[in-house]
């Protein structure tokens, strides 16, 4: 049996989420006292022709339960022989403060001597260590709804896979660094198509930009350190049961040299590796 906790801070996309993984067949319950899951998880063993994969929202709505044992109980699950991820999302205070405003609803923790700001930074405490247990974290804050679920659903599906997947993605500087990422490259100091006049509209995925760049000598020795840096280490993040790893390629808008790179790179590992993930976060 594989279950999937979801939980994080109110207003970060937890319905969301469940949303998600039930549309992927997963059987959802949402917002379960923490008491209850070991109780749950046996229920459920006994029952497996019918219910395999199972997913849990936990959140501050169950002020009675001790999430400090938290770590304890998800220990005891996993040696019983389930298989089980915890996702976590959370979103920075301005923007929890912004959705709240704009939908009217109230925060769990919220009273007549608790503000808003207040119930949130209190909420974080309470939840911390679930956080600290998560096999997964999400800060949705530049996020929207459809960005969200696209993330969501990649996040399940690279844990579902039989073999560590690998993820290339590319971003831009200027628009802020991905969270999902384990390691970085920076292509700021290639040389820029951005100021040939006739690729500035393209991007890296574009022949002319690519046949550009290929032509650098510079773009040549990255490509080749990156391949030998990641070809060198990625046996051990495989020994170390990882689900994915993410590497992001970044230049200053995501447009051009993080994009070809990400594309150069992807190709070359996918003729013998499976599940080898090309993604463009500004092109989205």
């Amino acid at each position: 049996m594989k279950l999937q906790i979801v939980s994080g801070l109110s207003g970060s996309g937890k319905t969301i989420a469940l949303q998600v993984l039930e549309d992927m067949d997963y059987y959802c319950i949402d917002n379960l006292p923490l008491e209850l899951l070991p109780e749950l998880v046996e229920k459920s063993l006994k029952n497996r022709l019918y219910i395999d994969r199972i997913a849990i929202g936990i959140d501050a709505r169950t002020l009675g339960s001790d999430f400090a044992d938290f770590s304890d109980i998800i220990k005891k699950i996993e040696d019983s022989g389930i298989e089980c991820n915890v996702l976590y999302l959370h979103a920075q205070t301005s923007i929890l403060l912004k959705r709240f405003s704009e939908t009217r609803r109230k925060h769990p923790l919220t009273n007549e001597q608790t503000s808003l700001e207040e119930a949130i930074e209190r909420e974080r405490l309470v939840l911390d260590s679930i956080k600290q247990e998560a096999s997964e974290q999400i800060d949705t804050s530049a996020s929207n709804v459809h960005q969200l679920r696209d993330k969501i659903k990649l996040i399940i599906s690279l844990t579902e896979q039989p073999v560590m997947a690998l993820q290339f993605l590319s971003f831009g500087f200027k628009h802020g660094m991905p969270d999902e990422m384990d390691l970085m490259f920076d292509m700021r100091c290639l040389p820029n198509p951005h100021w040939e006049p006739a690729l500035r509209s393209l991007t890296g995925k574009d022949l002319p930009v690519a046949d550009f760049l290929n032509q650098q000598p510079p773009c040549e020795e990255m490509f080749e350190d990156i391949k030998n840096h990641v070809e060198k280490w990625l046996p051990c993040f495989e020994e170390n049961n990882r689900n994915y790893l993410t590497i992001a390629i970044g230049c200053t808008g995501g447009q051009h040299r993080s994009v070809y790179m990400v594309e150069r790179l992807a190709d070359y590992f996918s003729r013998y590796r499976e599940s080898v993930i090309a993604r463009h976060k500004e092109l989205a």
